[in-house]
């Protein structure tokens, strides 16, 4: 296959807009199976730079910023998600976690193949989540993964997980992490147009990012930031390379335009509304260099 860039997702966003309102979500329905494979990609320099750019990483270094590979896969991603066989309407999907294994730092020059799956469904206790999987080999080996659950929001029924707590976290994945509110270390005041300028460069144009009308018919106020936009902005400041561990969880949406503040300590890191008491938090993530393998 001849070296490629990314795929349009533009035709994938239209079929997954018009079979939305025929698609009833349910956990218990089956996923595709099928495996989307993308051989031979090569990294669009330019778009590098301004996805750089807009989530706060330094441009032209050589290693490709660790939340990159998401959106190289992020077209397969959708094609999955808007395809008929998929049980959750594409409308409205929101990004509610990702865990992300990198085995080394990819190289912004190397060839690349993708492959992006649905591991299956989930209960949850606002709704249906779809779990998909993003894997990035360069040379035939493995050298980035990721996990990402995604949340259909819908009534579920009596008995449901709805009324039921939500599952207790692994301790081995939550062993060092800090307690209570993090040290603050910077407070960004955020634009209207951040979800649409995060939008341009990772193709993920749902209307809840874009302007505060389209957000509303899915519940929400304003526009909201786009969840890898969060993580990435928190990690540019982190600065993970080489092998690395990374959970982020999405708990309340960054409303747009807005204020949060950028807290870190140790191994953990959250975005979270300034002020307050109680602390409100838009994301919650932690770090573990040197340990891809970590569960």
């Amino acid at each position: 296959m001849a070296d490629r860039h990314m795929p349009s997702m533009t035709p994938h966003l239209v079929r997954g807009v018009l079979l939305s309102p025929f698609k009833r979500p349910r956990p218990n329905a089956p996923v595709p199976p099928a495996r989307l494979v993308l051989q031979n990609l090569r990294v669009d320099l330019a778009h590098l730079a301004g996805y750089e750019r807009i989530c706060g990483f330094a441009t032209g270094s050589d290693a490709l910023p660790i939340t990159y590979p998401h959106v190289l896969g992020f077209p397969l991603a959708m094609r999955v998600m808007a395809s008929r066989p998929f049980p959750l309407p594409l409308l409205g999907l929101v990004h509610t976690s990702i865990e992300i294994r990198q085995r080394r730092a990819p190289d912004a020059t190397e060839t690349y193949e993708l492959t992006v799956y649905a591991e299956g469904l989930a209960p949850h206790r606002r709704g249906t989540e779809a779990l998909v999987v993003t894997e990035a080999r360069a040379g035939g080996a493995l050298v980035w993964a990721s996990r990402s659950t995604y949340l259909a929001r819908h009534r579920t029924t009596g008995g449901s997980p709805s009324a039921a707590p939500e599952p207790a976290p692994s301790p081995s994945r939550n062993a060092g992490v800090a307690r209570g509110p993090l040290p603050a270390r910077a407070e960004w005041r955020l634009g209207g147009d951040v979800g649409r300028r995060y939008g341009a460069v990772s193709g993920d144009r749902n209307p809840i990012h874009l302007h505060p009308l389209t957000a509303r018919l899915f519940g929400f106020p304003r526009a909201i930031a786009h969840g890898m936009w969060t993580v990435a902005r928190c990690l540019a400041e982190q600065g993970p390379q080489g092998p690395v561990y990374v959970r982020a969880d999405f708990k309340a949406p960054v409303l747009l335009p807005g204020t949060v503040t950028y807290a870190a300590d140790g191994l953990a890191f959250e975005l979270r509304a300034p002020g307050g008491n109680p602390v409100r938090r838009h994301l919650t993530g932690e770090v573990h260099p040197g340990d891809p393998d970590r569960v």
